[in-house]
């Protein structure tokens, strides 16, 4: 899973001039197209401050000012730093999804895929430690609701599924898989912690996918 800032260059200026009101061929504004680049600009480049200062650095201005917006629009699009936080990870979970639906998980079982998933999610956000460790401790305090945890729950339902059409998951179903992507953060953070090795995480998720996810 590469990080939303992975590939950013040097941000251009904002631009919210007219030519933006004018509509382009598809049917779509420019005006739309300019405002998603633009967010995309400012998520970015909260994520290459965060992966190197914590989301103590992912300061409104400092995020307005490598993003090349006005900190007015900077609000605009999020109001505070936990919704920043919120999209950054959102992107995040983006590129992992994408990732599956490029190379999807081979395990004949389950719970061998979701943990192929979850470890395939720790390698990449191991590769930004600082910033996997700040947007999981701020996910945990936050005040705001997140998406993280459905969306990994729903993620880990969906691989499970191996692509075959199914009812909706029960609650029962539901709560196992959501039990399982708890079970990934907290291990995540023992790792960040330097409490646990790759290998420990991989074995443990192992052990919890297998009893967890029986009835799926």
């Amino acid at each position: 899973m590469r990080t939303p800032h992975a590939a950013a260059a040097a941000p251009p200026s904002d631009t919210e001039g007219t030519m933006e009101s004018h509509p382009t061929s598809g049917g779509h504004s420019v005006r739309t197209r300019s405002q998603h680049q633009r967010r995309k600009r400012i998520v970015q480049a909260a994520a290459a401050l965060a992966s190197r200062g914590g989301v103590e650095a992912m300061q409104m201005r400092t995020v307005a000012e490598r993003a090349g917006v006005a900190l007015g629009t900077l609000y605009r699009y999020f109001p505070s730093k936990m919704d920043l936080v919120v999209a950054v990870v959102g992107e995040e979970i983006d590129l992992l999804e994408s990732s599956i639906e490029r190379r999807p998980p081979s395990a004949s079982t389950p719970a061998g895929r979701a943990v192929d998933v979850l470890m395939r999610a720790t390698r990449g956000l191991m590769r930004e430690p600082e910033l996997a460790d700040a947007l999981i401790r701020s996910l945990i305090l936050a005040e705001v609701e997140t998406p993280f945890g459905d969306r990994m729950t729903d993620l880990l339902l969906r691989v499970s599924a191996d692509g075959a059409a199914r009812e909706q998951p029960s609650e029962e179903q539901t709560a196992l898989a959501g039990s399982l992507s708890s079970i990934w953060v907290h291990e995540l953070l023992e790792m960040l912690r330097g409490r646990r090795t790759y290998e420990q995480i991989q074995r443990r998720i192992e052990i919890a996918a297998s009893r967890l996810l029986t009835v799926l």
